[in-house]
């Protein structure tokens, strides 16, 4: 159908490494939609709507996904031996905690030195720095989706309003995984509000510095 169509687009979405760490929980089935509603703190969007996409975020997917993104590469001949060694140099260092987290404790004291001799990404460091990685990611599939959803008519209504904890409960997501937004997609009525107004462009485009 059209929704799975748009969530084909969405799982089209770039993301670091290719690491794809996103998930998509299709609400549409009545009184799970009541629930949900009652979790993102009564916003009637959820209810009207008659599907609601829950993004989800894995914070590990650099080490549940990594050999099936180079497999998947490498058959696609998407990557090359080359680069397949550069990404098992490159990721698990990058996003390894270790025991106790030393692996993470270390990256925070050695990058910041390392940054002042040479250009130095910022790497997570802790359980919350994976979290906003995998988010940050997973925000362009949902805006992947809701790009998708306006160029076929569709009206979407991106919340981030919620109870995070009753939503995983409630369609069974995992503790470790974070939910930055959730989505009802529908056919908006005709006698809307008028649309939010934005702040001039001028006011928010700098050109070469800040």
């Amino acid at each position: 159908g059209l929704l799975e169509e748009l969530l084909d687009l969405a799982n089209r979405a770039p993301s670091g490494f290719n690491l794809q760490p996103w998930h998509f929980v299709v609400v549409t089935e009545p009184a799970r939609r009541a629930a949900l509603r009652e979790a993102a703190l009564g916003q009637v969007q959820v209810g009207e709507a008659p599907a609601t996409v829950i993004f989800v975020a894995d914070p590990d997917s650099w080490r549940l996904h990594l050999e099936e993104v180079l497999a998947m590469g490498k058959a696609e001949g998407a990557v090359s031996p080359t680069y397949e060694q550069q990404l098992r140099r490159t990721v698990p260092p990058a996003f390894a905690l270790g025991p106790l987290g030393l692996l993470g404790f270390a990256r925070a004291l050695f990058l910041p030195l390392r940054r002042l001799f040479t250009p130095t990404p910022t790497l997570p460091v802790s359980r919350s720095g994976l979290k906003a990685y995998a988010v940050k990611q997973t925000m362009l599939a949902a805006q992947t989706f809701m790009l998708a959803a306006a160029a076929h008519g569709l009206d979407t209504c991106p919340m981030e309003g919620i109870d995070e904890v009753r939503i995983k409960r409630l369609v069974g997501i995992p503790r470790r995984m974070a939910v930055p937004v959730i989505v009802p997609v529908g056919y908006a009525e005709d006698d809307l509000p008028p649309k939010p107004p934005r702040f001039p462009l001028e006011r928010k485009l700098h050109r070469e510095r800040f």
